[in-house]
Formats: C-alpha cells, structure tokens, sequence
C-alpha cells in the first residue's frame, strides 16, 4: 500500500496542485460573478475536464502522488460542476446561517454526487487524500438529512464522528493505514466543532475545552495519529489565550492606581509550553516501551 511522504518533492507536488486547484476556485468564483447560470455551468464543465485530463496524464505516466492530487483537484471541480448546474436549474437553496437549516433536497444530492465520484476515484488512483471529500460529504449528507441545526445537528456531528474514529481505528490495523488518515482528521474536526458549537465563551466552557484538549493529545498517543494531538493542542492553546486575556483583565491599563497584569500571558504560555513537552516526553516514553 503506497503512503505519501514529506519530502521536498512531495510537498512542492502538494503545494503546486493544490495551488492549481485554489487558482481555479477563484477563477469560477469571478465566471460565477460575471457571467450567467448557463455560461458558468459552460465554464465549470471545462475546468472539471481540464484538470481531469491532467490527472489521467499523470496517471498514466506512473507519478502516481500528482495523478492523485490532480485527482482530488478533480473531485472538488466536480462539486463545483454540479453546483453550477443545481444553481441553474434552482435547485440550491439560498443558505443563510446553518446550512442543515431545514430539508435541503438540492444539498444532500450535491453531496451525494461527490461523494460517489470521490469513492470512484479511489481504486483508480489510490490516493489516500481522496478519502477527505468522501468522508466530508458522508458526513454533512448525514447530518443534513437527519437534523435541522443547533443542538441536534452537534449531537449528530459526535455521532458521526465516533463512528468515523472506530472506522479510522480499524483500517489503522490493517495494510490499508494510510487511509485512515483522513477519517481521523474528519472526525476530529466533527467533535471538535460540535464541542466548539457548545463551549465557546465563559472560564467554564473553555476550561472544558482545555480538558478535551488533553484528552485529544492522549487520544493520539494511544491511536499514533498525531492529527488528534493538533487538534487537542490547537484547543488547548485557545483555552489558554482566553485566560491569558481574563487575567490580564483586557491589557495595558494606563491608570497608575491599577497594577500592570501584562506578564500574565507570557508565564500562561511558558506553562503551556513545558506542558506541551512534558506531554511529548511522557508520549514517546510511553511508545518505547511498546
């Protein structure tokens, strides 16, 4: 089973295709704006064609890591493909706030549909970055099917994204790790935005996040996906930068009454970060001793 890895040439592949793919974003965000439904469905088609002939071309040329990015390209070409064409035949809704805001029969075929050409590509090209718009429509077609947003639509995020660690977890045991990968990344992201949704202000909900944090740290030693150990840092650093700010009590205060706090967050930091390879020490003790 082929994996990617970060070499020099792999991450000028990674950064040149996806900067392709942003290019061509922009360029159908601007033909969207300039031009009516059905010449911007014209122009999406040729953007899915041109990037699909340069991903078959590398394919077929044995670079099997550039087929792949061009491939995923190609999958997010689709989507944008198919949008144009739901959008002129106004089948999309005009979404403001949550988009699982009501029953969204346009949506949930959109994602349907990338969902299906991602899957595809899959045994073609054997690119593990395929698995993300999969498991990414997967899980909003879910949640959108099932839900209507707020509360029930962050419940069924978890859900969703439990189910996506425990399939993560089992191809991790199996020759087909490297595309677990993805369903690790997109699970933690499904928790990760529901606990958000749900703690977002207050000394108490971001103390709550700092506890999640630790455990996603953990999580990753015990799964050896580091992609947990990110994001359990990224919300532990958050965590931390609300605290810096409360007990610095909004910053530089220019009254000489009122004591100077502005050493708060630099000792909340340096704490976080002897923290942060306290954790690293006790992780790699822990893996060799395995």
């Amino acid at each position: 089973m082929r994996k990617p890895v970060w070499t020099t040439s792999s991450f000028l592949i990674y950064l040149g295709g996806l900067t392709v793919l942003g290019a061509a974003v922009v360029a159908l965000s601007y033909l969207s704006n300039n031009f009516g439904s059905f010449a911007y469905v014209c122009w999406a088609l040729l953007v899915l064609v041109v990037l699909k002939a340069i991903a078959l071309w590398f394919r077929r040329q044995g670079a099997w890591a550039t087929a792949g990015i061009f491939a995923f390209a190609t999958v997010i070409a689709f989507l944008g493909f198919v949008a144009a064409v739901w959008t002129w035949f106004g089948w999309l809704p005009s979404i403001s706030g949550s988009p699982f805001q009501g029953f969204h029969l346009g949506l949930l075929t959109l994602m349907l549909l990338v969902f299906f050409a991602a899957v595809i590509s899959l045994p073609i090209y054997r690119f593990p970055l395929l698995v993300l718009p999969a498991a990414a429509t997967a899980a909003f077609f879910v949640i959108d099917l099932i839900s209507g947003g707020g509360t029930w639509s962050a419940i069924v995020a978890i859900f969703v994204g439990l189910v996506y660690l425990a399939i993560g977890a089992g191809i991790d045991g199996g020759e087909s790790r490297p595309y677990g990968f993805w369903w690790h990344v997109v699970a933690a992201i499904l928790i990760s935005s529901a606990l958000i949704y749900w703690w977002h202000s207050g000394d108490t909900h971001w103390a709550l996040v700092a506890a999640f944090g630790v455990a996603y740290i953990g999580l990753g030693s015990a799964t050896g996906r580091s992609s947990w150990a990110v994001f359990g840092a990224a919300g532990f650093i958050a965590a931390s930068a609300h605290f810096a700010s409360a007990w610095t009590q909004g910053g530089v205060s220019l009254a000489p009454e009122v004591p100077s706090r502005d050493w708060v967050p630099s000792l909340v930091f340096a704490f976080v970060g002897f923290f942060f390879v306290g954790l690293g020490l006790l992780a790699a003790r822990r893996a060799a001793d395995e």
